[in-house]
């Protein structure tokens, strides 16, 4: 229950209310992969960890095509009882829901919604890049025809699941179009309250803001501003990252400059440095698993391994009363994840040097992986039988994810599927086309770079099939 609690905190709602919201059993229980969905729809319910089977379905900006096993997908949509797709295209998604299918699988009473969703330039807000820089964009449009933000869809969802006021409790509200939605503002300072774990928390509107209006000051391969002030609102951004990268520690008014590289021990750890985090305790089998010696970030005053920072270290090491008052009273009982005070990442970090997630050895072995060290498993559909023999795959496993999971008696199964299907096809997405390609491809100059699906096959493969460059195939799967 303890993340739970943290986020009662963070959103100012009470515990027990969040609890009254979740069927018996089923708060802490671990949810579905989105990569098996359709099978929580299509499997029998005894063998589900779950009461029911799935029957609901939100699709929102996301692309089914980019997902395996289409077949099974599509017989899943047709079961369902709702699908809801919120996009700001009739997407892939809908296309499937609206294709014929079997008449056994097609549910009499399902209802499907296309709700449109506004594109990122009729709204404004933070968006994440996949280098952990964070950017600011700024809304250009209102939004087109009945068209509506994210997070106004999802107020509006949450009004009629009767949780709309507790939803926005922390957030001023907006009219857009005649029409109630939060600030997408305050709704960023919300995840800076919460989100400690991975240092989402420094990065303010205020000094994204700042930093889009200057990205001229921003060494483009070091991200480090060189000098920099915002002549709107005077803020330095010297030495500072662009996009304020994740870990960002500590509070926006503590300032610290985003981590560019996450390992980085020639770094001060309040200059964007950092070291391994000791993530999985502080000894296994009678062998420490925190850094060595010597092994430390730069300028840190504990020079060896040492745990993740809470209240009793901080008072173990004599640096408790370095905390304000109120800090004390925030972080008392707390480690630094759910002190929201932010004071035990402000002391450690930017008084001491050391980093508040300990500083520990890269852990080599897994040892709670079902192989610790990686070693060679054949696929489950092998065109080498004897590879299977040598290299065969894990035994089938009852429950995992709420789903069984089949492995071994699948490839057992399908030993001599290379008599059959003698070659294997890898799908995947080109570079220029996002996800399933449903917003890139409808840009009419991205649709131009690629035009046409393609199979790139080896030379002697295609030789043997009688296949040219630029012939036409049809591959069956």
């Amino acid at each position: 229950d303890g993340a739970f609690k943290h986020y009662a905190a963070v959103w100012g709602v009470d515990f027990d209310w969040i609890k009254s919201r979740y069927a018996a059993g089923m708060m802490n229980k671990p949810g579905l992969t989105i990569s098996r969905w359709f099978d929580a729809v299509l499997e029998k319910n005894e063998v589900i960890d779950q009461p029911s089977n799935l029957r609901a379905m939100f699709y929102w900006g996301h692309a089914p095509n980019s997902q395996t096993r289409g077949l099974e997908l599509k017989r899943a949509l047709d079961k369902l009882d709702m699908l809801v797709v919120v996009d700001p295209f009739p997407s892939a998604t809908a296309a499937m829901a609206a294709m014929p299918g079997k008449a056994e699988d097609l549910n009499p009473n399902r209802t499907v919604y296309l709700l449109p969703a506004c594109t990122q330039f009729e709204t404004s807000g933070s968006v994440t890049a996949s280098n952990r820089s964070i950017q600011w964009r700024e809304k250009v449009m209102e939004p087109l025809y009945e068209s509506r933000s994210d997070h106004m869809i999802l107020y509006q969802l949450a009004k009629k699941l009767g949780f709309g006021e507790q939803l926005v409790k922390n957030y001023k509200m907006q009219t857009v179009k005649g029409q109630e939605e939060p600030v997408p503002e305050d709704i960023l300072r919300e995840i800076n309250r919460g989100v400690w774990t991975i240092g989402y928390t420094g990065q303010s509107p205020e000094r994204l803001k700042a930093h889009m209006r200057n990205m001229h000051v921003f060494d483009p391969t070091t991200l480090r501003a060189k000098g920099g002030v915002d002549k709107e609102t005077g803020y330095n951004l010297d030495g500072e990252h662009f996009g304020l990268p994740w870990p960002c520690w500590g509070t926006p008014e503590m300032k610290h400059p985003g981590t560019h590289i996450l390992y980085d021990n020639h770094e001060h750890v309040w200059k964007g440095g950092g070291c391994f985090r000791a993530n999985f305790g502080v000894e296994r089998d009678g062998q420490s698993l925190l850094a060595a010696d010597g092994s430390h970030s730069k300028g840190s005053d504990i020079t060896t391994g040492y745990p993740e920072f809470d209240h009793l270290l901080m008072k173990k090491l004599g640096w408790w009363d370095e905390l304000t008052e109120d800090e004390k009273k925030k972080a008392e009982g707390k480690n630094w994840k759910t002190d929201l005070s932010g004071g035990i990442v402000r002391v450690a970090m930017k008084n001491h040097g050391v980093h508040v997630f300990g500083n520990a050895k890269a852990r080599a072995i897994v040892w709670n992986f079902p192989d610790p060290i990686p070693k060679h498993r054949e696929p489950l559909y092998s065109t080498r039988p004897e590879l299977v023999e040598k290299y065969p795959t894990h035994a089938d496993q009852a429950h995992r994810w709420r789903l069984p999971i089949l492995y071994k008696s699948v490839q057992e199964k399908n030993k001599d599927v290379g008599k059959t299907f003698p070659l294997i096809l890898t799908s995947g997405r080109l570079v220029e086309y996002e996800g399933g390609g449903d917003e890139t491809r409808s840009n009419r100059y991205l649709a131009e770079l690629q035009q046409d699906m393609f199979i790139e096959i080896n030379p002697a493969a295609a030789n043997d099939r009688g296949i040219r460059n630029g012939e036409f195939i049809r591959a069956m799967v």
